[in-house]
Protein backbone atom coordinates (compact mmCIF):
# COMPACT_ATOMS: atom_id res chain seq x y z
CA UNK A 1 0.00 0.00 0.00
CA UNK A 2 0.53 3.25 -0.58
CA UNK A 3 1.01 6.39 2.34
CA UNK A 4 -1.54 8.44 1.45
CA UNK A 5 -1.18 11.42 4.24
CA UNK A 6 1.60 12.49 5.97
CA UNK A 7 2.17 11.28 9.89
CA UNK A 8 0.86 8.31 9.56
CA UNK A 9 -3.01 9.03 8.03
CA UNK A 10 -3.95 5.83 6.68
CA UNK A 11 -1.99 3.68 4.53
CA UNK A 12 -4.01 3.21 1.02
CA UNK A 13 -4.01 6.14 -2.46
CA UNK A 14 -7.01 7.06 -3.55
CA UNK A 15 -5.17 9.66 -5.78
CA UNK A 16 -3.83 13.08 -5.97
CA UNK A 17 -7.26 15.05 -5.83
CA UNK A 18 -6.83 16.07 -2.24
CA UNK A 19 -7.10 19.71 -1.41
CA UNK A 20 -5.86 19.62 2.09
CA UNK A 21 -4.48 17.39 4.61
CA UNK A 22 -3.27 17.40 8.23
CA UNK A 23 -1.94 14.80 10.41
CA UNK A 24 -5.00 13.33 10.59
CA UNK A 25 -6.49 13.11 7.94
CA UNK A 26 -7.31 14.39 4.17
CA UNK A 27 -10.30 16.39 1.81
CA UNK A 28 -10.40 15.40 -1.60
CA UNK A 29 -12.36 16.72 -4.30
CA UNK A 30 -14.19 14.84 -6.82
CA UNK A 31 -16.84 12.21 -7.02
CA UNK A 32 -16.91 10.25 -3.58
CA UNK A 33 -18.55 6.84 -5.41
CA UNK A 34 -15.16 6.82 -7.71
CA UNK A 35 -12.83 7.68 -5.28
CA UNK A 36 -14.18 4.80 -3.05
CA UNK A 37 -13.58 2.11 -5.07
CA UNK A 38 -10.03 2.52 -4.78
CA UNK A 39 -9.89 2.04 -0.86
CA UNK A 40 -9.73 -1.61 0.54
CA UNK A 41 -12.72 -3.35 1.84
CA UNK A 42 -13.06 -2.95 5.72
CA UNK A 43 -10.49 -0.11 5.86
CA UNK A 44 -13.13 2.38 8.18
CA UNK A 45 -14.43 2.11 11.79
CA UNK A 46 -17.55 4.49 10.81
CA UNK A 47 -18.82 6.35 8.37
CA UNK A 48 -20.61 9.74 9.93
CA UNK A 49 -22.55 11.82 6.71
CA UNK A 50 -25.38 14.29 5.68
CA UNK A 51 -26.18 13.77 2.43
CA UNK A 52 -28.05 15.69 0.41
CA UNK A 53 -31.66 14.68 1.02
CA UNK A 54 -34.37 14.11 -1.54
CA UNK A 55 -36.70 17.84 -0.96
CA UNK A 56 -38.92 19.54 -3.45
CA UNK A 57 -36.76 22.17 -4.81
CA UNK A 58 -33.19 21.60 -6.14
CA UNK A 59 -30.77 22.84 -4.19
CA UNK A 60 -27.16 24.66 -4.63
CA UNK A 61 -25.35 21.49 -3.08
CA UNK A 62 -27.06 19.38 -5.41
CA UNK A 63 -29.93 17.15 -4.26
CA UNK A 64 -31.63 14.30 -6.15
CA UNK A 65 -35.54 13.62 -6.50
CA UNK A 66 -37.46 11.61 -4.46
CA UNK A 67 -38.08 9.23 -7.36
CA UNK A 68 -34.46 8.84 -7.88
CA UNK A 69 -32.91 9.13 -4.34
CA UNK A 70 -33.28 5.17 -2.95
CA UNK A 71 -31.86 4.14 -5.92
CA UNK A 72 -28.50 7.07 -6.15
CA UNK A 73 -27.66 6.31 -2.70
CA UNK A 74 -27.51 2.53 -2.83
CA UNK A 75 -25.04 3.01 -5.44
CA UNK A 76 -22.87 4.98 -2.02
CA UNK A 77 -24.18 2.02 0.35
CA UNK A 78 -22.94 -0.99 -1.14
CA UNK A 79 -19.34 0.70 -1.47
CA UNK A 80 -20.41 1.71 2.33
CA UNK A 81 -20.47 -1.49 3.11
CA UNK A 82 -17.59 -3.06 1.91
CA UNK A 83 -15.33 -0.62 3.16
CA UNK A 84 -16.74 -1.07 7.11
CA UNK A 85 -14.85 -3.35 9.19
CA UNK A 86 -17.36 -5.71 10.51
CA UNK A 87 -17.48 -3.79 13.86
CA UNK A 88 -18.12 -0.72 12.10
CA UNK A 89 -21.02 1.49 11.90
CA UNK A 90 -22.64 3.73 9.16
CA UNK A 91 -24.05 7.20 10.83
CA UNK A 92 -27.00 8.57 8.52
CA UNK A 93 -28.45 12.20 9.17
CA UNK A 94 -31.49 12.44 6.52
CA UNK A 95 -34.48 15.39 6.49
CA UNK A 96 -37.77 14.91 5.16
CA UNK A 97 -39.30 16.13 2.18
CA UNK A 98 -42.78 17.07 1.22
CA UNK A 99 -44.66 15.98 -1.58
CA UNK A 100 -44.94 18.25 -4.34
CA UNK A 101 -47.57 20.51 -4.40
CA UNK A 102 -49.44 19.02 -1.17
CA UNK A 103 -49.35 19.09 2.23
CA UNK A 104 -48.38 15.44 2.57
CA UNK A 105 -45.15 13.89 3.35
CA UNK A 106 -42.62 11.69 1.56
CA UNK A 107 -41.64 8.48 3.16
CA UNK A 108 -38.10 8.36 1.19
CA UNK A 109 -36.28 8.24 3.86
CA UNK A 110 -37.95 5.43 5.58
CA UNK A 111 -38.00 3.64 1.88
CA UNK A 112 -34.02 3.99 2.14
CA UNK A 113 -34.04 2.50 5.11
CA UNK A 114 -35.87 -0.14 4.21
CA UNK A 115 -33.92 -0.70 1.10
CA UNK A 116 -30.56 -0.74 3.35
CA UNK A 117 -31.65 -3.55 5.87
CA UNK A 118 -33.36 -5.81 3.30
CA UNK A 119 -31.81 -5.45 0.22
CA UNK A 120 -27.75 -4.97 0.98
CA UNK A 121 -28.44 -6.22 4.96
CA UNK A 122 -26.83 -3.88 6.59
CA UNK A 123 -28.77 -3.87 10.57
CA UNK A 124 -30.56 -0.78 12.12
CA UNK A 125 -28.80 -1.13 15.13
CA UNK A 126 -30.60 2.37 16.38
CA UNK A 127 -32.81 4.98 15.44
CA UNK A 128 -32.20 8.98 16.34
CA UNK A 129 -33.36 11.78 16.16
CA UNK A 130 -32.24 15.59 15.75
CA UNK A 131 -35.02 18.10 17.08
CA UNK A 132 -33.73 21.59 15.93
CA UNK A 133 -36.18 23.71 17.83
CA UNK A 134 -34.97 26.78 15.67
CA UNK A 135 -35.92 25.45 12.51
CA UNK A 136 -38.17 28.53 10.78
CA UNK A 137 -41.88 27.25 10.19
CA UNK A 138 -42.42 25.68 6.45
CA UNK A 139 -43.44 25.03 4.01
CA UNK A 140 -45.02 28.58 4.40
CA UNK A 141 -48.57 27.84 2.82
CA UNK A 142 -49.93 24.87 5.36
CA UNK A 143 -48.04 25.36 7.91
CA UNK A 144 -48.26 30.04 8.47
CA UNK A 145 -51.16 30.81 6.27
CA UNK A 146 -53.81 27.93 6.16
CA UNK A 147 -52.44 26.82 9.28
CA UNK A 148 -53.21 22.71 8.61
CA UNK A 149 -49.86 21.60 9.46
CA UNK A 150 -47.06 22.11 12.07
CA UNK A 151 -43.33 23.34 11.83
CA UNK A 152 -41.43 20.57 10.51
CA UNK A 153 -38.34 20.23 13.23
CA UNK A 154 -37.15 16.08 13.25
CA UNK A 155 -34.88 14.83 10.93
CA UNK A 156 -33.99 11.16 11.41
CA UNK A 157 -30.25 9.72 12.21
CA UNK A 158 -30.46 6.06 11.03
CA UNK A 159 -27.26 4.16 13.08
CA UNK A 160 -27.02 1.20 11.07
CA UNK A 161 -24.37 -1.82 11.21
CA UNK A 162 -23.02 -4.55 9.50
CA UNK A 163 -22.84 -7.19 12.67
CA UNK A 164 -25.48 -7.00 15.58
CA UNK A 165 -22.07 -6.05 17.74
CA UNK A 166 -20.72 -3.04 16.04
CA UNK A 167 -18.45 -1.08 18.48
CA UNK A 168 -20.13 1.29 20.87
CA UNK A 169 -19.83 2.45 24.44
CA UNK A 170 -22.64 4.95 26.07
CA UNK A 171 -19.77 5.55 28.69
CA UNK A 172 -18.44 8.26 26.19
CA UNK A 173 -21.97 10.10 25.64
CA UNK A 174 -23.27 10.60 28.90
CA UNK A 175 -25.02 13.10 29.80
CA UNK A 176 -24.89 15.58 32.90
CA UNK A 177 -26.91 14.46 36.04
CA UNK A 178 -30.33 16.38 36.36
CA UNK A 179 -30.54 18.13 39.86
CA UNK A 180 -33.17 16.42 40.81
CA UNK A 181 -31.12 13.36 40.32
CA UNK A 182 -28.02 14.57 41.57
CA UNK A 183 -29.98 14.87 45.05
CA UNK A 184 -31.23 11.16 44.96
CA UNK A 185 -27.04 10.30 44.47
CA UNK A 186 -26.25 12.64 47.47
CA UNK A 187 -28.62 11.79 49.64
CA UNK A 188 -29.17 7.47 49.01
CA UNK A 189 -32.51 8.31 49.70
CA UNK A 190 -34.89 6.87 46.91
CA UNK A 191 -37.92 4.30 46.68
CA UNK A 192 -36.98 0.58 45.80
CA UNK A 193 -38.61 -2.06 44.37
CA UNK A 194 -41.09 -2.13 41.07
CA UNK A 195 -42.94 0.80 39.41
CA UNK A 196 -45.93 -0.45 37.87
CA UNK A 197 -44.30 -0.06 34.63
CA UNK A 198 -42.68 -3.69 35.38
CA UNK A 199 -39.03 -1.91 36.41
CA UNK A 200 -37.59 -3.06 39.51
CA UNK A 201 -35.34 -0.32 41.03
CA UNK A 202 -32.29 -2.39 42.50
CA UNK A 203 -30.04 -0.92 45.04
CA UNK A 204 -27.36 0.14 42.34
CA UNK A 205 -29.95 2.59 41.31
CA UNK A 206 -28.45 5.50 43.38
CA UNK A 207 -24.66 4.73 41.85
CA UNK A 208 -22.91 7.24 40.64
CA UNK A 209 -21.92 6.51 36.99
CA UNK A 210 -20.49 10.06 35.60
CA UNK A 211 -23.72 11.02 34.16
CA UNK A 212 -27.12 9.89 32.37
CA UNK A 213 -27.03 7.55 29.82
CA UNK A 214 -28.33 9.65 26.68
CA UNK A 215 -32.00 9.28 24.90
CA UNK A 216 -32.03 8.75 21.07
CA UNK A 217 -32.90 12.63 20.66
CA UNK A 218 -30.23 14.77 19.99
CA UNK A 219 -31.98 18.09 20.75
CA UNK A 220 -29.41 21.45 19.56
CA UNK A 221 -30.44 24.44 17.65
CA UNK A 222 -28.73 24.69 14.02
CA UNK A 223 -28.12 28.92 14.94
CA UNK A 224 -24.95 29.40 14.52
CA UNK A 225 -24.89 32.63 12.19
CA UNK A 226 -20.99 32.95 12.96
CA UNK A 227 -18.19 31.07 13.52
CA UNK A 228 -14.82 30.79 12.09
CA UNK A 229 -15.62 28.69 9.73
CA UNK A 230 -18.49 31.47 8.01
CA UNK A 231 -15.75 34.27 8.78
CA UNK A 232 -12.93 32.60 6.84
CA UNK A 233 -15.29 32.04 4.12
CA UNK A 234 -16.95 35.53 3.86
CA UNK A 235 -13.51 37.17 3.69
CA UNK A 236 -11.88 35.03 1.50
CA UNK A 237 -15.18 35.52 -1.00
CA UNK A 238 -16.50 31.18 -0.35
CA UNK A 239 -19.53 30.38 -0.33
CA UNK A 240 -21.00 28.84 2.64
CA UNK A 241 -22.78 25.41 2.62
CA UNK A 242 -26.32 26.46 2.93
CA UNK A 243 -27.19 22.69 5.06
CA UNK A 244 -24.81 22.32 7.78
CA UNK A 245 -25.39 20.23 10.69
CA UNK A 246 -24.66 20.97 14.08
CA UNK A 247 -21.17 19.72 15.35
CA UNK A 248 -22.83 18.28 18.48
CA UNK A 249 -24.18 15.50 15.91
CA UNK A 250 -20.83 14.29 14.81
CA UNK A 251 -19.03 14.34 18.08
CA UNK A 252 -22.16 12.44 19.76
CA UNK A 253 -21.61 9.59 17.10
CA UNK A 254 -17.36 9.93 16.86
CA UNK A 255 -17.92 9.96 21.09
CA UNK A 256 -20.13 6.70 20.82
CA UNK A 257 -19.10 4.42 18.07
CA UNK A 258 -15.28 4.89 17.87
CA UNK A 259 -11.68 5.37 19.75
CA UNK A 260 -8.98 7.45 19.34
CA UNK A 261 -6.87 6.42 15.94
CA UNK A 262 -10.54 5.21 14.10
CA UNK A 263 -10.74 6.10 10.83
CA UNK A 264 -13.94 8.12 9.63
CA UNK A 265 -15.24 8.54 6.32
CA UNK A 266 -17.66 11.42 5.34
CA UNK A 267 -18.65 10.89 1.42
CA UNK A 268 -20.75 14.19 1.56
CA UNK A 269 -18.56 16.36 3.02
CA UNK A 270 -19.52 19.74 2.17
CA UNK A 271 -18.52 22.12 4.58
CA UNK A 272 -16.31 19.01 6.24
CA UNK A 273 -17.71 19.39 9.80
CA UNK A 274 -17.42 15.82 10.38
CA UNK A 275 -13.63 15.66 9.41
CA UNK A 276 -13.02 18.95 11.76
CA UNK A 277 -14.89 17.07 14.57
CA UNK A 278 -12.36 13.95 14.13
CA UNK A 279 -9.56 15.93 14.20
CA UNK A 280 -10.12 17.30 17.71
CA UNK A 281 -11.50 14.07 19.08
CA UNK A 282 -7.98 12.39 17.60
CA UNK A 283 -9.45 10.40 15.22
CA UNK A 284 -8.23 10.07 11.57
CA UNK A 285 -11.04 11.18 8.63
CA UNK A 286 -11.43 11.21 5.09
CA UNK A 287 -13.59 13.83 3.60
CA UNK A 288 -14.91 14.02 0.06
CA UNK A 289 -17.13 16.50 -1.81
CA UNK A 290 -17.77 16.73 -5.41
CA UNK A 291 -17.71 20.51 -5.10
CA UNK A 292 -14.09 22.34 -4.61
CA UNK A 293 -15.66 25.66 -3.54
CA UNK A 294 -16.87 24.12 -0.61
CA UNK A 295 -13.85 22.12 0.47
CA UNK A 296 -12.12 25.25 -0.23
CA UNK A 297 -14.02 27.18 2.10
CA UNK A 298 -13.87 23.76 4.41
CA UNK A 299 -10.07 24.13 5.32
CA UNK A 300 -10.86 27.62 7.48
CA UNK A 301 -11.96 24.75 10.15
CA UNK A 302 -8.23 23.49 10.12
CA UNK A 303 -6.24 26.32 10.36
CA UNK A 304 -4.62 25.55 13.88
CA UNK A 305 -4.13 21.61 12.66
CA UNK A 306 -0.91 20.26 13.28
CA UNK A 307 0.53 19.15 9.58
CA UNK A 308 -1.74 21.02 7.65
CA UNK A 309 -0.84 21.29 4.27
CA UNK A 310 -2.51 22.66 1.00
CA UNK A 311 -1.84 21.57 -2.56
CA UNK A 312 -0.03 24.02 -4.49
CA UNK A 313 -2.65 25.82 -7.04
CA UNK A 314 -5.72 24.50 -6.21
CA UNK A 315 -6.65 26.12 -3.29
CA UNK A 316 -4.82 29.68 -4.23
CA UNK A 317 -3.17 32.00 -2.31
CA UNK A 318 -5.36 34.41 -2.48
CA UNK A 319 -8.16 31.92 -0.22
CA UNK A 320 -5.34 31.13 2.38
CA UNK A 321 -4.59 34.82 2.74
CA UNK A 322 -2.71 35.67 5.90
CA UNK A 323 -4.53 32.56 7.83
CA UNK A 324 -2.16 30.03 6.93
CA UNK A 325 -0.28 29.06 10.75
Amino acid sequence: MVRSSGAGSYDFEIGRSWLYRTALGEAHCGDSLSAMKSIPDGSLNAIITSPPFALLRKKAYGNQTEAEYVEWFLDFAREFKRLLRDDGSLVIEIGGAWLPGKPMRSIYQFDLLVRLVRDLGFGLAEDFYWHNPAKLPGPAQWVNIERTRVKDSVSNIWWLAKTSAPKADNRQVLKTYSASQRRLLESGKYNKGQRPSGHNIGDKFATDNGGAIPPNLIEVANTRAFDPYQDYCRRHGLTVHPARFPREIPDFFIRFLTEPGDLILDPFAGSNLTGAVAETLGRRWLSLDVSQEYLQGSVGRFLEAPGLETRPGLIPDSVLGGDRT
